[in-house]
Formats: structure tokens, sequence, C-alpha cells
């Protein structure tokens, strides 16, 4: 009898995890990386929602929370829904979770089967294939390319839809190549799906607010598709608390009661002193944390500017988030300080040992011809990393 079950041994780890791992072991080495892996912000959480959290502790919030969440949280979600998204949901259809990540984990728990298939345009949130074939699910990638701006298309949704296909999991702003859907190119999307009523859409927007474009449209907003779509968000990104765990989804009441009885035998309720201090954040206007989004859209510009003085980095221009997805095939198959270049993931490691720079190749999230650099960094680090790369990879 083997010690450890089959699903964990054929689960992949986190490339992006794996990859700070790499950079944080050199860096005990005492080398200098510059680490440009991770979707984190490097801002602090702002103040105001520090506030709120010492208020809770100071308040004796320290007991265990309702599994679904605090109802003035609840409250404090379905009013964000309207003002931000002009989405309508009751308490019963919100769900708080320990993270964004643990709301997709519980919506593939409670309503994927053996054999059902989950469309997933690439490239994708390095999570989502191994969540799906951990419930059983069968991930089917869509591709797409740089020259499309990583978008896929009503006929490839349409050509990728089978007798078995059960939902689709696609994010906008997308991790990790930045990529916004327009309502137009949403609606396109949503008139194919309407003609399949059996199909759900979970809708990833944890980056809504990271947008540099013509702004951020739902998939729900559609009323044809409000029905079958599952909204997950969350305070990670925009509000600089991604350690503060806790995400939420906004769905069917169905799927939100099937969510809730699974956390419940999982873990219960999401720490009690960060949901506090998450209804301040929701509470506030966006405006608040503005000054972000404008910081990372002059990191975007940088980055994109000195990218196109490096050869063989072909690159678009992102709409959101704070990544850069470019395409380095011009690499492969070629042999740089004596290392041969067979694909994104060696020419991800050999940026990392020859240049000190840690990104993320493309291959963990379904697209081989890319790799992921954050440009959630310092504007001085952003440039010292690019002239690194610029170094390693100049014969």
């Amino acid at each position: 009898m083997q010690l450890l079950s089959d699903r964990i041994l054929n689960m992949a780890t986190s490339a992006t995890l794996a990859m700070a791992a790499k950079a944080r072991e050199l860096r005990g080495e005492g080398k200098d990386i510059i680490g440009l892996s991770l979707g984190e912000p490097d801002f602090n959480t702002p103040d105001f929602i520090k506030e709120a959290a010492i208020q809770a502790v100071n308040e004796n919030y320290n007991s265990y929370s309702p599994v679904d969440g605090y109802a003035d949280l609840k409250e404090a979600i379905i009013t964000k829904f309207k003002r931000d998204n002009n989405l309508t949901y009751t308490p019963a259809q919100i769900v708080v979770s320990t993270g964004a990540k643990q709301s997709l984990a519980n919506i593939a728990g409670v309503m994927l089967n053996a054999g059902d298939e989950v469309i997933l345009p690439c490239p994708y949130w390095v999570s989502y294939s191994d969540i799906v074939k951990l419930n059983d699910g069968v991930p089917v990638e869509v591709k797409t390319s740089i020259d499309t701006d990583f978008k896929m298309t009503p006929a490839q949704l349409e050509a990728a839809i089978t007798p078995n296909t059960k939902m689709i999991w696609f994010s906008s702003p997308c991790n990790p190549s930045g990529s916004v859907y327009s309502k137009s190119e949403l609606r396109g999307l949503a008139d194919v799906l309407v003609k399949h009523p059996n199909i759900y859409v979970v809708s990833d927007e944890i980056y809504e607010h990271i947008n540099y474009g013509e702004g951020h449209t739902s998939m729900a907003e559609f009323e044809d598709m409000f029905n079958n779509t599952i909204t997950v968000n969350g305070v990670s990104k925009a509000f600089a608390m991604t350690g503060w765990r806790v995400g939420y989804i906004g769905a069917p009441e169905k799927i939100a009661r099937a969510c809730n009885k699974l956390q419940g035998q999982i873990t219960s309720g999401t720490n009690c002193i960060a949901q506090r201090a998450v209804i301040t954040a929701l509470n506030e206007a966006p405006s608040r944390v503005q000054y972000m989004i404008d910081e990372f859209k002059v990191r975007r510009d940088l980055i994109l500017d000195l990218l196109n003085d490096v050869e063989g980095f072909k690159t678009n221009t992102p709409e959101g988030a704070f990544y850069v997805f470019p395409n380095v095939t011009h690499y492969f198959g070629k042999t740089l300080r004596g290392k041969k270049i067979n694909n994104a993931t060696d020419f991800s490691l050999y940026l990392l040992e020859e240049a000190l720079v840690a990104t993320v190749t493309g291959e963990a999230f379904g697209n081989p011809d890319c790799i992921r650099i954050s440009y959630a960094a310092s504007q001085d680090q952003i440039i010292e990393a690019i002239k690194r790369i610029k170094a390693a990879v100049t014969e």
C-alpha cells in the first residue's frame, strides 16, 4: 500500500510558488535576486483597513465566524457588487472564503463529477487546471496567442464545447497575460453560451480594479447570463491584502449553499479579524486605492518600453493586472552562455541563474511560448531587472 494518494502524486506544484521558493534559496546563498515572479502588490495594506482590524481586535472578535461569512460583511459585498458591477445578490448567494483560491476550489468541489469538462482559455491562472483535475474534471485548453491579446474568440469557444462541457473558467483582467475582455467581447462569448444553458461560467474578477482601459465588465451583468455565472472576487490584489486571505463569490443560491456546506467540512469560517477589516475595505469607494493602480500603469509603460529594447521579446500591451507575458520563442533552440534553451521553462530558469531575475514559465499557465513577468516591484527594481535580462541574452 503506497503512503500518498494518487490524487496528490498527480498534482503539479504551483509554478509561481516554486519559483519564489527557488529565488529564496538563491537569496539564502547570498545572491541578489530581483523577484518578478509572484503576483503580489508591493504596497502596504492601506492604513484605514489596518485600523479596522485593530479595532476588531480591541472589540474582542475572537470566536468562530459563520461558515459563509459575517452578515454585515455579506451586506458589504452585496453593496460592492451593486456599486461596482451592477449585480444584485442576496445574502444567501454570497459565500466568504479563505481567499479566492478556496472559492474556486469550493466551486469545483460542489459542481464537478468525473469526466465533466471545463473550458480554460489559455493562458489561465496557474491553479485552474489542477483544481479541476483534483475534482475529477477534465481541463479543455483553448489556445490563444499574443497576436490576439490572448483572448478566446466566440468561434473558439463554440468549437471547444462538447456534450460533456460543464463549465468555463476565465479571469478578466487575466493572470498571467493582463488581458481584459471588453463588454462587446464578453457579449460575443455570452451569445455562444446562451445556446448551451447547462454550461456555467466562473468569472474570476480578482483584478477588476487594476484596469487601465475602458473599464471592467462582469459576465453576470448580462441578464441572460446572470443565473449561469459564478462571480469570484476578493481583496488581495486591489487592496494589497494578499496575506489576509479573504475571497468571496456571488452565485446562484443552490451553488452558494453547496459551497457553504463543503466549506463547513473543510475550513469553516474565514479569519474573523480579516473579515472585519474587509467590511471597511469594501464599503469605501475604489478611488481610495487609485494611487496603486496609477503607479502600476506607470510601471507597465516603463517595463514595456524597456522590453522593447531587448532582442527576442515580443510583447503586447496588457490592459489590466500587473503582468507582462512576452513571447520568447526567439530563444528556443539557442545556446546562451553554454546553456541550451529548449522551452520557456529553460529560459525562465536561465534568467534566474544568469540574470538573477525570477520570472515564471508560461508552461504553467497553459502557454509554452511565453514567460510571465510581474511588475509589482519598484521602478528601480524593474529598470535593474530588465538591464540584467538584456545583458544575459545578449551574445
